[in-house]
């Protein structure tokens, strides 16, 4: 068995429709053809009356569908419908007319009037089917929708004249034309009218092509049957078959679209959109945007008849809706039922973005607090009709996280159970989802609503904001840990810079002006042999416990710890344009505080050297650990001078002098030789900066 695809099957069809209608439209001319190639199939039939009726139905038929296509053109101001609905009213009282000048009805015999009237108006409608089938947007439509009433009284001037003339019997339609003379107008009004036909028939199908409607194909098929019954005027004989069939067609083309009309009218329940399809562009757009309005207007109505809960809050917005597009009851309940439905999806979509902007706000920067804070206020929004509330466990017991109150019983069982409990509380609906991290009660969100429950749907977007709540709280939290025991290990200027710029973590460095502190411990080697480990960790606790505030507190970043020294650094990661008058404060405040420290007299003492110059900075190591540090020379010559000082004491280098400037008290120790340099190098005991800060 083989299935052929969708596509294929479907443009099949399409060509099969299209064929049928080609055989529908083209049997009348076969039928024409038939009677004129047998003259005795072409019999006479002379009935005055029949044909008083017969036209007069089809002036009855246009004249309706003129004032309804004319209605729809002022309603949406529409070039196109008023030049439809002009063809439908003019062809329709040339057609009146032709009835009107049947012989033996009203006037006693036949004239030109009433010969060339019904091919007239064929071509009349013809000539305003080609204009509305041209683009009447922009300045062409607004020019005619101008000149209205002008071209109305244009028509209805037309029809006047030829009424006055015709039913008068005033020259030149007083006297009738014989078949021979009325067969040469009537070829000259086919010559001129199929033409047009057939240019409104194929700018028609190109519409319909773009926007399929049943009222534009019965209008295609009426303007070929039409075209039709134009041509097959001058080739018919009077009174017989063939000029019987040309009434027929107009009958049939006309009777189409009144058909199509009411079948569409029965279908829609309303006339209010019957001819759309053929209204310009412009006009289907901004109808589509009042529709989407409208719905627009019922979808806030629902909203607000959920927020208040009044039952009757929509009925009003739905009747006036009703009344401005001519809506049935069934119709007005449908608009009801997509609006709901339309409400409640715009509902769940606002929710579920809710959820991805809470967690694009989960910040771990924010503290616990105000992250829940925050999607308090975000979540708050979109679940209007609802209260949120978030507890959180706190030794134990639930404490709200804004506001005083004691916790619903559902809230508390929700902690304790680790499940999702719904309750009630008057005349309130309680559901609370527990908040975990690590498996174990964090806290609760509870949400309270009046009256109805709630639906699964919402169950489940609410289970899904616990749960981004949850991983959120844990993020926070987890955080928190880390960053307590990151900042333990690391200055915190290194961790804020690394926490910030992870990238800077990378192996490597460059060239900084940085200034270096080393400080130790005179006498410690000796002292750590005779005293009991326990008591050598405490000293040494108890002298960096007093130096490393002292370092931070003046901007330093402490690099390292190597036995009973201190490394310090000045000027980086955090640039510093005063880094060694910062480092000379810091080292004249530790030895302050490590003097004042109680203990042993005889306990080691502090000395520090201080250095400034360019130090290659960044991360040493490898992939697996790495150090942030400063190497070059500038570190070496500072841990030279710490060598040079004396306990107690502060040994600074010539170029650090030189950036402290005024305000320094120094003593000279005059050139001094250290290891690994071969030239001497100026050295100074710093005794105390007189400016700046420290």
């Amino acid at each position: 068995m083989t299935v052929e695809p969708a596509s294929r099957t479907e443009g099949g069809a399409s060509k099969l429709r299209v064929a049928v209608w080609v055989l529908h439209v083209a049997l009348p001319l076969l039928g024409l053809w038939l009677l004129l190639a047998q003259p005795d199939l072409d019999v006479a039939w002379e009935d005055h009356l029949w044909h008083f009726w017969l036209v007069g139905v089809v002036a009855a038929i246009n004249a309706v569908l003129g004032l309804r296509i004319s209605e729809a053109a002022r309603r949406h101001d529409d070039a196109r419908l008023f030049v439809v609905g002009l063809a439908f009213l003019a062809s329709a009282g040339f057609f009146g007319l032709h009835a009107l000048a049947t012989p033996t009805v009203l006037l006693t015999g036949a004239n030109a009037g009433f010969q060339v009237a019904s091919p007239v108006g064929l071509v009349v409608f013809a000539a305003l089917a080609a204009v509305s089938a041209l683009d009447l947007s922009g300045p062409t439509g607004e020019a005619i929708m101008r000149r209205q009433p002008l071209l109305q009284w244009a028509v209805i001037g037309l029809l006047g004249a030829w009424a006055a003339v015709s039913l008068a019997g005033l020259p030149p339609l007083d006297a009738a034309l014989d078949a021979e003379q009325a067969r040469g107008p009537a070829a000259l009004l086919t010559i001129a009218g199929v033409p047009l036909y057939g240019f409104a028939a194929g700018r028609y199908v190109a519409l319909y092509r773009r926007r399929p409607s049943v009222m534009l194909i019965s209008l295609i098929t009426a303007f070929v049957l039409l075209a039709e019954a134009l041509a097959a005027m001058p080739l018919a004989r009077a009174w017989a078959a063939s000029w019987w069939a040309w009434h027929v067609l107009m009958l049939a083309a006309f009777g189409f679209i009144a058909y199509s009309a009411h079948v569409q009218y029965r279908r829609e329940g309303g006339g209010t959109a019957l001819f759309n399809a053929i209204s310009l562009r412009e006009t289907v757009r901004r109808i589509r945007e009042e529709h989407a309005q409208a719905l627009e207007e019922l979808v806030e109505a629902m909203r607000a008849q959920a927020e208040t809960g009044a039952p009757d809050a929509v009925h009003p917005t739905a009747a006036r809706l009703a009344d401005r597009f001519g809506l049935t009851e069934g119709q007005v309940e449908v608009l009801e039922r997509a609006a709901e439905a339309l409400a409640g999806e715009r509902e769940q979509t606002a929710r579920l973005a809710a959820l991805v902007a809470l967690g694009r706000e989960s910040r771990v920067m924010l503290d616990e607090e105000a992250l829940l804070g925050r999607a308090l206020d975000l979540s708050g929004g979109v679940f209007r009709a609802d209260r949120l509330g978030i507890r959180l466990v706190q030794g134990g017991r639930l404490r709200p996280l804004r506001g005083d109150g004691t916790p619903a019983r559902a809230a508390a069982e929700a902690a304790q159970r680790l499940e999702t409990i719904e309750g009630s509380e008057g005349e309130e609906r309680v559901l609370a989802f527990p908040l975990t991290v690590k498996d174990r009660a964090a806290g609760v969100l509870e949400v309270r609503r009046r009256g109805r429950g709630f639906h699964e749907r919402e169950r489940s977007v609410l289970e899904s904001l616990a749960v981004q709540l949850s991983i959120a709280l844990e993020n926070v939290r987890l955080y928190a840990q880390i960053d307590a025991l990151f900042r333990q290990y690391l200055s915190p200027d290194v961790a804020t810079a690394l926490l910030a710029d992870p990238d800077q973590a990378s192996l490597g460095g460059g060239l900084t002006e940085v200034t270096v502190l080393f400080g130790d411990l005179r006498g410690f080697t000796s002292f750590s042999e005779r005293t009991d480990p326990g008591a050598v960790v405490e000293l040494l606790n108890a002298y960096f416990g007093a130096a490393v505030p002292l370092v931070l507190a003046r901007g330093g970043t402490v690099d390292k710890f190597v036995g009973d020294a201190i490394m310090a650094l000045w000027g980086a990661p955090t640039r510093q344009l005063d880094h060694a008058r910062r480092a000379a404060a810091a080292a004249l405040a530790i030895q302050g505080a490590i003097e004042d420290l109680p203990g042993d007299p005889d306990r080691p003492r502090f000395r520090i050297g201080i250095n400034t110059g360019t130090a290659l900075v960044g991360n040493i190591g490898s992939d697996e650990l790495r150090n942030y540090t400063a190497i070059g020379d500038t570190v070496n010559l500072a841990s030279r001078l710490q060598e040079l000082a004396e306990p107690g004491r502060i040994a600074i280098g010539e170029a650090t002098l030189q950036a402290l400037g005024e305000g320094a008290v120094v003593e000279p120790l005059g050139e001094v030789r250290v290891k690994g340099r071969e030239a001497p190098v100026r050295a100074y005991l710093l005794e105390d900066l007189l400016t700046g800060p420290g």
